[in-house]
């Protein structure tokens, strides 16, 4: 059985190399990941999730495995800044106040049945300074990243509180990942 990494996450990547996992074939999914009016932002992490392994070829000795991180605050999805003045609006958002992080993970295996999870990780945030999230945002860091911030990076010093998963955050739920390649027959050391 083989394994397609469908993500060119260097981070989902190095997650999976944490549990002992390297996939055989890694793939980026093009898919549209514009939220439909009105999705709330748990159905929108578990809908993308599945959607980029379901458009990743896979042969029939290869299972599949994708995942998306949203971010989410009360009903907004917060994706990836689109430029510097969105990253500050976003930053200003979750300043002082808490947000979920939904990392969702889908596996799709042998019999083509996809095996899906959400982990829910709440993340608070200290009151940002406008120097701090200019000083955050002149890093670089936050670009590209859900929420426009990388808690594995320099962001971590902003997080006052954190309940869940930690590798959630970072892009994917390695305890969630490795219990769905289980499921799939997934053999894991």
């Amino acid at each position: 059985m083989r394994l397609v990494l469908a993500s060119t996450s260097p981070r989902r990547r190095d997650l999976l190399a944490r549990i002992g996992v390297v996939p055989d074939r890694i793939v980026g999914p093009d898919i549209d990941e514009d939220p439909r009016p009105g999705e709330p932002p748990r159905p929108y992490a578990l809908r993308l999730a599945e959607e980029k392994a379901r458009a990743v070829h896979r042969a029939e000795d290869e299972i599949v495995l994708a995942g998306d991180t949203t971010i989410g605050v009360g009903r907004r999805i917060l994706n990836k800044p689109e430029d510097d003045a969105d990253h500050r609006r976003m930053l200003a958002l979750l300043s002082g106040r808490r947000h979920h992080c939904l990392s969702a993970v889908c596996v799709i295996g042998l019999d083509g049945k996809a095996r899906t999870r959400v982990t829910d990780t709440i993340v608070t945030f200290k009151r940002l300074s406008d120097a701090e999230i200019d000083w955050y945002i002149a890093s670089g860091e936050g670009r590209g990243k859900a929420g426009g911030y990388a808690i594995q990076g320099r962001a971590e010093a902003f997080v006052r509180f954190l309940s869940g998963s930690h590798s959630g955050v970072v892009g994917l739920p390695v305890f969630d990942a490795r219990a769905l390649l289980e499921g799939a027959g997934y053999a894991l050391g």
